[in-house]
Formats: structure tokens, sequence, C-alpha cells
């Protein structure tokens, strides 16, 4: 793990001296049930990213800072014959957790990942530290989760485990970490103990899981949000007649973490003008003064724009 700080020293010495926030309101669960198809979407604000985003996946806002995990391709995975289990190779690339203003500015890069594990996933804060999974780009391989400390940003390795791990959400109530797999097919939990480590990451998955029972959207990034409650964006694409390209779907989940069940889901049929999906790539959401949700969504790749709406 690489630090490459870009912003002055003095913007640096006031994050780091500023305390970190709370937890995001935990009502957002409450508003983000009171929304439906009918709810009105109205862009607030749309701001270009001064940098090369490459594929961002996880995001959240602390303060005035956007924090986002993004996987630099930099030899696409090949698939072919099927070697070791695997449909395709590792490919090469290099993860990396941005820090940015809401301005779109770029604050400082951390470089995560070791070897074939350099695909980041979605990505949670709990008050204290982000969260981050970072994975071989290809199902059924293996990860690497770690702590960052967002006013240092300094990276803790927590542990290693055995699947693609493509998201994760905090469960602060319970001390626990959710982590969902490839396509979001399954949802995994780990035990935390006092010192935020997992005491039951080597055992085998299969113990670990339950299968997802929502086959709407597959999750892209997740936050936890109380009450043993996670929210989710994501994409499915949904196969139409033979010879047309199939149709993005964008949806937002709240899952039950008991269940594995949705308990409550709002299709989002937005799309950027390059055609992605609204919840293509990274989202947060926060409660509203006077009501409803602001969303923050940044959908593009390399050139990407971060798109500011409230839903209400």
């Amino acid at each position: 793990m690489k630090v490459l700080p870009i912003a002055s020293a003095f913007a640096v010495s006031l994050l780091a001296a500023a305390p970190l926030l709370a937890l995001a309101d935990p009502s957002i669960a409450d508003r983000i049930t009171a929304l439906t198809r009918a709810s009105s979407w109205t862009l607030e604000r749309s701001i270009p990213m001064a940098f090369p985003a490459h594929h961002p996946q996880g995001m959240v806002k602390i303060g005035d800072r956007l924090f986002f995990s993004s996987v630099e391709v930099t030899t696409p995975p090949k698939r072919g014959a099927v070697a070791d289990g695997f449909d395709r190779d590792a490919g090469r690339g290099i993860g990396h957790l941005f820090e940015a203003t809401l301005d779109g500015r770029l604050v400082a890069d951390v470089v995560l990942g070791e070897g074939t594990m350099y695909h980041p996933g979605g990505i949670d804060f709990d008050g204290r530290d982000i969260w981050v999974p970072v994975a071989e780009y290809r199902p059924n391989s293996r990860s690497i989760v770690y702590r960052v400390d967002p006013a240092t940003r300094k990276a803790v390795e927590v542990f290693h485990f055995r699947d693609h791990l493509g998201g994760v959400a905090c469960n602060t109530d319970d001390h626990a970490l959710h982590a969902v797999s490839w396509g979001s097919r399954w949802i995994y939990r780990f035990a935390l103990d006092g010192s935020g480590r997992a005491t039951n990451a080597d055992a085998q998955p299969s113990t670990l899981r339950q299968a997802n029972r929502s086959h709407y959207v597959d999750y892209q990034d997740c936050k936890y949000v109380g009450s043993q409650r996670m929210l989710c964006s994501g994409i499915a694409d949904v196969s139409r007649n033979s010879g047309e390209r199939p149709l993005q779907l964008g949806g937002i989940d709240l899952v039950d973490l008991v269940s594995g069940a949705p308990l409550h889901q709002l299709p989002v049929g937005l799309t950027t003008p390059a055609g992605a999906s609204l919840t293509r790539n990274p989202s947060f959401f926060e409660a509203a003064d006077g009501g409803g949700v602001r969303a923050y969504f940044l959908p593009d790749d390399d050139k990407a724009t971060l798109y500011v709406y409230r839903i209400e």
C-alpha cells in the first residue's frame, strides 16, 4: 500500500486535524422506504472530476470530502479455457482509494491491493474507518479487506478471504462486516472482535453466507443504515430479443441482513449523457434538509462526473 499525496500540506493538515464525523443519520432507511416510482428526482449539481477516475466502485462522503474506490485495469482479464476452476485469467491492474473535494479536485490517492488482487469494491464508513475490499477481477476468487483511516490515510489489512468480495457494509450494531460476492448472489457475514479483526474469516465460505433473495439488480455499493439493514445500489443487464443489446436496469434495495430479503426496492431509470445507468457505479445517500434524500452518483468511467440528486 502506498499513498500519493496531491493536495498542499496545509490542506492535508486541516483534514488530519479535523474530528471524524458520526455515522450517517439512521433515518435515511425510513426516508428510502417512503420513495416510490412516482418520487421526484431533481438534479442539483453535476461536477466533473478533474482527474482520471478509472472505473469507480464504492463511495462515501465524510464531511466535505468524497472517498471513492476505483480499479485501474492495465491488462484486462482474458476469457478462455477454464483453468484452476476460473473462467478467465486474473489480468493486471491497480486499486485506488481516491480522496476528492466536492468540486472534483483530487486530494490524495491511496493505492491498495496485492498481486492479482487489485479490484476494489463497494465501501462503507463506520464513523472511524473506511472499509475497502480488494479482490481478483474474476468470480470465485479471493480478496483482501482493509480498514483505512480517512484522516491519516493509513490502511490496515484486516483479513484475506477465499472468494471475490465485491462490496462491504459495516454493521456497527453487532460488530460485524457484511459483504456481497461477485454479482452479489451471496451475502457474507464476518464477526469482528474488539480490535476490528474478523474472527471467522478462515472458516469455509459456505458456512458464512446466505443466498441473496433479490434478483432485481446486482449490488455495486452498499452501506449499513442501522437496525440490521443495508442500503445497496446496482444494476442488472436484462436480456431482450435476439440481436438486441441487453437492457441495463438500475435500482436501489434496502436489505434485511437477518433474512437476506429485500425490504424495499426502487427502480432507477435515469442515465448519464453517455448512456450509463445512474446506479452503475458507486452511490451515497444522506438525509436532505427539509425532507427527502440527497443522493450522490459517479456512474461513468475515466472522465467521470459526480451527479447530486434530491429525491422526494
